[in-house]
């Protein structure tokens, strides 16, 4: 992480990590410092938290989630854990082993949905019924689900743990594509609306390296594998040519999103159809929708139709079109 003999910059202790973007070194107790102050500049600026906010935390037993959720707790919020059951083999049963350990051992309350066992499907049966990448039946499965947990509780805030990579990467693929639609949508806060509750996202200073180190610092066992099912997923792609990018000019990201979101969001505000349209009621679950049945009811009821495709298959097809 670090080389030998470098002194933090604040206190000239041994440092434990390098951070090229700041052209710094820190100890440990210093940069756990510095993501704090990220977190609360970001939670400040943003106006993302207030103290008696009811927060839930989207988990998925990775590292930015546990991260995010550790980082609420240490700032003094009061937060509670959401983690879904994805059904995708054995890389669900792990990530939900490290949820519940998490929260176990710091007294905190996880809450958990499973897919199969409430809602009669799985991710990979609903990659193979709906004939889309999985990582759409994934996405559309996780948004729904987490509104419904964060309005259901009376949750007044739903936290996910989007961190810098995630955001640059995400708007380096909608500026490719010049998607008006999405970008004026790629917000660290979506405001509460009809049948939506309001959702931020605390780590958009801070990177993925800088979570990991967190978790490392605090001593946070989380899982390190990326789901087997993203493998191709051209967000990764995205994410490894601005990597390439910070490595010659580090900085680069952070300036991409930032300045992104000072400059450019501003001038995009209103542009989102999302905003203007106006939402009817599902007639299955009651979430807002612009048809008669919410994209959830639809992925559901086609999975829940077909026949339980283990996710050897889906990743084995996979593989052979790659």
């Amino acid at each position: 992480m670090v080389a030998v003999g470098s002194k933090c910059r604040v206190c000239k202790g041994p440092a434990i990590i390098d951070l090229p973007r700041h052209n710094a070194h820190f100890c440990a107790d210093h940069f756990l410092e510095l993501c704090r102050r990220q977190v609360a500049k970001a939670i400040e600026k943003y106006d993302m938290i207030h103290p008696d906010d009811k927060v839930l935390v989207a988990v998925s037993g990775g590292k930015d989630s546990l991260a995010v959720w550790d980082l609420l707790i240490d700032l003094g919020y009061k937060a509670d854990g959401l983690y879904i059951g994805l059904g995708i083999g054995e890389y669900s049963e792990v990530s939900g082993q490290y949820a519940r350990a998490f929260a176990a051992e710091r007294g905190l309350r996880l809450i958990e949905v499973s897919l199969r066992d409430d809602y009669g499907y799985d991710i990979p049966t609903a990659s193979r019924a709906t004939r889309r990448v999985p990582c759409s039946a994934c996405g559309t499965s996780k948004r729904h689900l987490f509104d419904k947990a964060a309005l259901d509780g009376g949750y007044t805030v739903l936290v996910t743990g989007h961190n810098l990579d995630d955001e640059a990467a995400v708007l380096f693929g909608n500026t490719l594509r010049w998607d008006v639609e999405y970008l004026s949508r790629q917000l660290p806060v979506l405001p509460a609306r009809s049948g939506f509750p309001k959702k931020v996202k605390p780590l958009v200073r801070l990177t993925e390296r800088e979570m990991a180190a967190w978790c490392i610092v605090r001593g946070i066992d989380y899982l390190v594998d990326e789901c087997p099912m993203a493998a191709g997923n051209k967000h990764l792609a995205y994410k490894a040519t601005l990597n390439a990018i910070e490595q010659e000019s580090p900085g680069s990201k952070a300036s991409f999103y930032l300045n992104f979101l000072d400059n450019m969001a501003p001038l995009l505000a209103g542009r989102s159809a999302s905003a203007t349209d106006a939402l009817g009621t599902c007639t299955s679950c009651g979430a807002p929708t612009t048809s008669d049945l919410c994209a959830f009811c639809r992925t559901a009821a086609k999975a829940r139709a077909h026949e339980p495709v283990p996710v050897e298959l889906v990743l084995s097809k996979g593989r052979r079109r790659r």
